[in-house]
């Protein structure tokens, strides 16, 4: 009888023990990369796609004002690269597709313009989210920014900006248009979705 109970005390204990293991929560095993940090504005939401030009930025200061504005000026670099290299894409793909002779001038207009454009204040730019964190310890402010812009606003832009550019001759002008014309139609089919 001693040896049941034995049993039973040990059985029970082993049990208890198996309880105690499964409801203490998990230890975290940790990466030599370090642990993962979740970031405001990341995830599909805030990438661009289709049919938007999306950009986020981070910006850190003991002054919320120069926080603010290093994250947004962040954010709208971010937006700039990605306008610059899906049009210099585009454009090699026209100019490869249509062979043409002034492929090299039209290109050169092309990212001209598109610079142009980037240094202006565009108005379809619509700002999606703002979060500032305030560090007590170290005393700095981090700011949050991400920014969208409509793909097909900033081609229709885009095309007017270069009708009333004097440096673009009509050949080069006509290419461009054509251009920005195809990924117009290619956004506003995304719309419709």
């Amino acid at each position: 009888m001693r040896s049941t109970t034995r049993f039973a005390r040990t059985s029970l204990l082993f049990s208890l023990l198996g309880l105690l293991a499964f409801s203490l929560p998990a230890c975290k095993s940790s990466s030599p990369a370090g642990e993962k940090v979740k970031m405001p504005f990341t995830g599909n939401k805030y990438e661009s796609n289709n049919r938007f030009f999306r950009g986020t930025g981070t910006g850190v200061s003991v002054k919320q004002n120069i926080a603010r504005s290093k994250a947004d000026l962040d954010a709208k670099n971010q937006l700039a690269a990605q306008v610059r290299t899906n049009i210099r894409a585009v454009t090699d793909q026209y100019l490869g597709q249509t062979e043409n002779a002034e492929a090299a001038d039209v290109a050169e207009k092309f990212q001209s313009l598109v610079r142009e454009v980037m240094n202006t204040d565009l108005a379809d730019l619509r700002k999606i989210g703002e979060e500032t964190r305030f560090n007590s310890t170290t005393q700095e402010y981090t700011q949050y920014a991400a920014y969208e812009i409509k793909k097909n606003a900033m081609f229709r832009f885009m095309k007017k900006q270069a009708r009333t550019d004097d440096k673009i001759n009509d050949v080069t002008r006509k290419k461009i248009e054509d251009i920005l014309d195809e990924e117009i139609k290619k956004a506003d089919l995304e719309d419709r979705d």
